[in-house]
């Protein structure tokens, strides 16, 4: 009989994946991804990062988009389920409840023995990873503007996305540009 790998209740890393406007904005005011910071090299990091990770976690309103998706095992956020349950859309997903059932409990159910975890968003899904605690967040910026719009963190825009990384105990990797054109760069957070 084989033996089974145990699985660990944390996975070896987390990593989140953000690109926000000028003003700290993920989103507009009705949850769509902004045209005002769409960026074709920004797209492509983040999709080759997720190429790395074993599992993504994110909302009900985030969508990571791209071919691989469909394969890919996620955790999705919501308070529809009392704690953990099986996603009826995905077989490679769970639904969690976070305000019923610890993080460590989703992990296990998706059974991966070991890996990398992307959280992709919203807002308060990037908000409840800082108090999980992020291993590294790639924090993508366009000079593009979302006035109105869903922000990265909930403290945000009392602060700005950086402040907000630094009070949880991140410290600010060399800024990286993605695209010179567009003005778009990444800074890689780390614990």
């Amino acid at each position: 009989m084989p033996r089974l790998r145990p699985v660990k209740s944390r996975p070896r890393n987390i990593v989140g994946f953000a690109l926000i406007s000028a003003e700290g904005m993920i989103a507009d005011a009705d949850r769509h991804f902004p045209d005002a910071i769409v960026n074709e090299a920004d797209h492509k990091f983040f999709h080759e990062g997720l190429d790395q990770v074993q599992a993504c976690v994110h909302g009900r309103h985030s969508h990571e988009g791209g071919p691989h998706a469909k394969n890919r095992s996620r955790v999705i956020v919501t308070r529809q389920v009392e704690a953990l349950a099986p996603d009826p859309a995905h077989s490679h997903s769970i639904l969690w409840n976070p305000a019923t059932t610890p993080f460590e409990d989703a992990w296990r159910a998706l059974a991966i023995p070991d890996g990398t975890i992307a959280v992709i968003g919203g807002t308060d899904v990037f908000g409840l990873f800082l108090k999980i605690g992020y291993d590294a967040f790639h924090l993508s910026r366009s000079p593009g503007h979302v006035p109105g719009g869903r922000p990265v963190f909930p403290e945000v825009p009392g602060r700005t996305p950086e402040q907000v990384l630094m009070s949880f105990g991140m410290k600010p990797g060399p800024a990286r540009v993605l695209d010179p054109k567009a003005g778009v760069s990444v800074v890689t957070w780390i614990r």
